[in-house]
């Protein structure tokens, strides 16, 4: 792992058993990098990297990665998707994006169509929102009594549990942006015809709550960063350092990883194609 993955690794990651406050953690520190065009040059760089090292793991085939992105309504979560794996094949990669459950989700409990989603060995899976939205929406809206939310953050550290017993390396990003932040971007969806079809009027709502999301996303992080799959908080009010810092910690933990070409039983000597 290079210097400057450890290095984010060491300041974004919320240790266990820390108290993580986001109001101590500046959404719009670039601390850690330089000169804007140049870490964007660098992170397209980083982006082709994965590819290579993705590459190894869908060749070995007997492990996988799962990034989490998790943030406001802007925070980024598409961007990065589009930012850190672009360069990624599609066949070693699977994103899923989590929307309100269906009606035959709700028939089971709410880790069924997580579960399923999950990427198979040998490839990098992406939830754009993920479980953890049982222990947010589902907290500051109430879709769920309190006595149950309180049980999911346990589940929920078991879960990952097992996947990472079994395989699956677990990386946890919450892309942490400012009210105001938020403010600009939705407005821009309102300002741009090319994205008014992004807008939601539901996040207006949301937003009316951000001080009960904030709590809740601060219950997450200290619940929910453990040895096995700890929580990082990204910096996110700027797409590029977003960008940037995600990338940099997912090919250090591939290149952590380490996947391996599977040797073959034969010299490719012993055969001509004709």
């Amino acid at each position: 792992m290079t210097e400057q993955a450890q290095a984010l690794i060491d300041k974004l990651q919320v240790r266990p058993g820390e108290k993580a406050r986001l109001r101590d953690r500046d959404p719009r520190d670039k601390s850690l990098f330089g000169d804007q065009e140049q870490t964007k040059a660098e992170t397209a760089a980083i982006a082709k990297d994965i590819d290579a090292l993705q590459d190894r793991l869908y060749a070995e085939g007997s492990r996988a990665l799962l990034v989490i992105l998790q943030g406001t309504d802007t925070s980024g979560k598409d961007g990065t998707i589009r930012s850190v794996f672009n360069a990624t094949g599609p066949l070693g990669v699977s994103v899923h994006a989590f929307g309100p459950p269906t009606k035959l989700e709700l028939e089971h409990d709410y880790l069924w169509r997580v579960h399923a989603a999950c990427p198979r060995r040998g490839t990098i899976g992406i939830f754009n929102r993920s479980h953890y939205e049982d222990v947010l929406i589902g907290k500051v809206r109430k879709f769920a009594p309190e006595a149950a939310i309180e049980q999911r953050y346990e589940q929920i550290n078991a879960f990952e549990k097992m996947l990472v017993e079994n395989g699956t390396t677990i990386l946890k990003f919450m892309l942490h942006i400012s009210k105001d932040e938020q403010k600009e971007r939705l407005q821009a969806r309102l300002d741009d015809p090319t994205k008014n079809w992004k807008f939601n009027p539901g996040d207006l709502d949301d937003r009316e709550h951000w001080d009960d999301y904030q709590e809740a996303y601060e219950t997450m992080l200290n619940r929910c960063s453990t040895e096995w799959a700890p929580w990082h908080v990204v910096p996110a009010d700027r797409k590029w350092v977003r960008n940037a810092a995600i990338a940099a910690i997912v090919k250090g933990t591939l290149e952590a990883m380490d996947p391996q070409y599977p040797e073959v039983s034969w010299k490719p000597g012993d055969f001509t194609v004709a």
